[in-house]
């Protein structure tokens, strides 16, 4: 009778304890919403300020573990694009509108103590591609991005997230040329790189797994 009971008392705590495994979301619907801050690129001859703005945009993260999730976003910010000359006269004035944008695939590591923690510290980054709108024109460029903060679990499938960013376009612009003597000229790509800095949140909607 002990044996049978003991037996028992065992087989509910590995399926309690299976169940509160499987149990976690295995697919997430991110709102994103942020601020990005000023930013200088930096050219031979030129000098373009992507001025700072409100970032939106949405994501999918798929969790192939409780602690681990890979994720497709899009974010988009619109704003003013000024180029200026070495002398500080700005070349595009009056046609300076544009727009920033983000397709990235990230992977994301979750640090949580215990199964039913409530707030989740993360970090994770990834690449994809940049695309910049502005003045009738259009480049897609390669693009990565870092990314931390916390997920805060509520007892409903709503959940929050408060996070910093890092995203970075990366662009050639013309070529340098080199003379390395006896009549031989080298063309090398010149690169331009902006980095955005920004602080933002997210409401995420965490289908439970079935």
């Amino acid at each position: 009778m002990i044996m049978r009971k003991l037996t028992l008392a065992m087989a509910l705590v590995t399926i309690t304890a299976a169940s509160s495994f499987a149990q976690y979301s295995k697919v997430s619907l991110n709102l994103l919403g942020g601020y990005t801050f000023d930013e200088k690129v930096y050219f031979d001859a030129a000098t373009a300020t992507v001025k700072g703005a409100f970032q939106y945009g949405g994501s999918l993260e798929f969790f192939p573990s409780r602690n681990k999730s890979v994720e497709i976003s899009y974010q988009r910010m619109g704003t003013t694009i000024p180029l200026y000359g070495p002398t500080g006269t700005q070349y595009n004035k009056g046609n300076d509108d544009g727009s920033v944008n983000y397709i990235l695939l990230n992977g994301i590591n979750y640090f949580a103590k215990s199964n039913d923690a409530k707030a989740l510290p993360f970090f994770g980054g990834g690449i994809g591609v940049g695309i910049l709108n502005g003045a009738g024109s259009s480049a897609t460029k390669f693009a990565w991005d870092l990314k931390g903060g916390v997920k805060v679990k509520t007892s409903s499938v709503v959940s929050f997230k408060l996070q910093a960013y890092l995203q970075s376009i990366i662009s050639t612009f013309g070529s340098d040329y080199w003379y390395a003597g006896g009549g031989v000229v080298y063309s090398v790509p010149d690169y331009a790189s902006m980095f955005q800095f920004g602080l933002g949140a997210a409401i995420c909607i965490d289908f439970p797994s079935k």
